[in-house]
């Protein structure tokens, strides 16, 4: 055996949810660079904005699927569809997240309830859809989104933070009881990145500078520093790291 382990993931399918837009597209595209075909979980299979034909271009088969997370259903349809399509899934992404922002006082019962079914409930759903496919071949890549909200409070952001935080306990708990079937579970938390969701915020000068002033590295990620780790962690490259959550903050946390 060599020094280097592979970086790709070249003859796998990946299976990744909110790929529509933001850090879910780039890990799509990431993913397809690295040589994985990939099914796109979709809010609205019809609106995926154009990254089904950017993922053909790079060479890759594309399979867009309707999924709803926050739907039970929607996800045993995906899956389904998507293995029977691909005849697997080695990697899924748990991307798919919503931050309704509110003071606690004030947050209603509806946007709880949303934040968790999609944050919570649709990543361990989703798990355990494709986690069953992957016992069966005793082999799997799950990477789960969690957040810097996870380790740190955000005001306004609390059961954001909350979601976030069990993402991080989850992952544990699905590495301890899957790895006897080689699959591997494992998280990244970023910071502020570039992205559609991010870009009203960070279009406030003031709230701009206050995120900058608590990134060590002094500038906002991009969505390529999150994907190209979800890559890493979904190659052979990292089959001997499970239960963990990889910080990608610009040193936010180590203050």
């Amino acid at each position: 055996m060599g020094q280097l382990l592979d970086f790709y993931v070249k003859g796998k399918t990946a299976l990744v949810t909110g790929a529509a837009r933001g850090i879910g597209r780039s890990c799509a595209l990431a993913l397809a660079e690295a040589g994985a075909d990939i099914a796109l979980g979709l809010r609205n299979v019809k609106q995926d904005n154009g990254v089904s034909e950017e993922i053909r271009m790079l060479g890759r088969e594309v399979l867009p699927l309707q999924l709803d997370v926050a739907d039970t259903s929607q996800i045993r349809q995906a899956v389904e569809k998507a293995i029977e399509i691909f005849g697997r899934i080695d990697i899924l992404v748990n991307n798919a997240g919503i931050a309704p922002s509110n003071l606690i006082e004030d947050y209603t019962e509806e946007d709880f309830d949303l934040t968790v079914a999609v944050n919570l409930k649709g990543t361990y759903f989703m798990s355990q859809a494709v986690g069953r496919h992957m016992i069966r071949n005793k082999s799997g890549k799950i990477i789960n989104l969690s957040s810097q909200a996870g380790y740190i409070a955000l005001p306004s952001e609390s059961v954001y933070c909350m979601t976030k935080a069990g993402i991080r306990h989850l992952t544990r708990c699905f590495a301890v009881e899957w790895a006897k079937y080689n699959i591997n579970v494992n998280a990244v938390a970023p910071t502020f990145i570039e992205t559609p969701g991010t870009e009203p915020w960070l279009a406030d000068p003031e709230f701009k500078a206050n995120v900058l002033s608590k990134i060590q590295l002094g500038r906002i990620g991009m969505p390529q520093e999150v994907s190209s780790t979800v890559v890493f962690l979904a190659s052979s490259a990292a089959s001997m790291i499970t239960g963990e959550t990889i910080l990608i903050d610009g040193g936010w946390t180590a203050v």
